[in-house]
């Protein structure tokens, strides 16, 4: 009896604060505020960057990704009584589009890299990964990000695609985004089951599980999960890992005991 096709089962990797390490800028910033200020502004860089994008959603309005990067550096040089001229700021906003990718990005990639050979009998878990990168900057600044780290611009065909969500001029986790993910994908929102969304932000893994996305959490820090907003199950993630190498095995464990008994059909 011949299988059927096996079924797809998307990764959508997100990109700042997963796969790149957005406190690695505090290399740069370390030339031009002192190695004593620098891990402190590029902490409240970022915080103010994704505090914006929470703003302008929650205000129905919208800004491009990097002109809140902009906006939101000038705002952690303030709030450090800091002050640099625009010829610093212009190197410390092309420095972003340089930054490091995670250690643990090595083997995702290689794991990633390694072809998923089909089961030939038949059988209920028969799967395949197909791998993207989904993430709140533009298609231009994705494109730059991954080719300017030598280790991701080496493997970037094992993802199939780099999903901005620009289009819905809105940011994670406005249920537009990912809607959006859904159907640059090629899934129906009743098939939101078999997208897995990976990162390493909680407010994302929430804002996709809300919508029935299942979503793995990249707990580095070994701190466990704390995000209290939404109660229960619902309100975290399916899977929790240590590093971005754990990934691809523990999904798969997941998903094909889950088909085996059913529960992914």
């Amino acid at each position: 009896m011949a299988s059927s096709p096996p079924k797809e089962i998307v990764l959508a990797f997100d990109l700042y604060g997963t796969i790149l390490s957005t406190s690695s800028i505090a290399s740069e910033l370390a030339k031009h505020v002192g190695e004593d200020k620098a891990a402190q502004v590029a902490a409240t860089w970022r915080t103010l960057q994704l505090e914006y994008t929470w703003r302008l959603n929650s205000m129905a309005q919208y800004q491009p990704f990097p002109t809140l990067t902009h906006s939101s550096l000038l705002a952690a040089l303030h709030t450090h009584s800091l002050s640099l001229p625009p010829s610093t700021i212009d190197v410390l906003l092309e420095a972003y589009s340089h930054l490091t990718p995670f250690p643990d990005v090595t083997p995702l990639l290689t794991s990633l890299s390694t072809p998923t050979q089909p089961s030939t009998k038949p059988s209920k878990s028969n799967f395949t990964f197909k791998p993207y990168i989904f993430s709140n900057g533009p298609s231009s600044s994705l494109r730059a990000a991954v080719h300017n780290a030598p280790s991701l611009a080496a493997h970037e065909h094992v993802f199939h695609d780099l999903v901005s969500v620009e289009e819905t001029r809105a940011f994670k986790p406005a249920p537009a985004v990912y809607w959006h993910l859904l159907s640059r994908v090629g899934k129906k929102r009743e098939e939101a089951g078999e997208v897995w969304l990976v990162s390493g932000n909680a407010f994302d893994v929430v804002g996709a599980r809300s919508l029935g996305l299942r979503a793995v959490w990249v707990d580095r820090e070994g701190s466990g999960w704390g995000d209290r907003l939404v109660p229960g199950e619902a309100g975290g993630p399916d899977l929790v890992v240590s590093g971005l190498g754990e990934v691809v095995g523990k999904v798969g464990g997941l998903v094909g005991r889950e088909m085996g008994e059913g529960k992914g059909q």
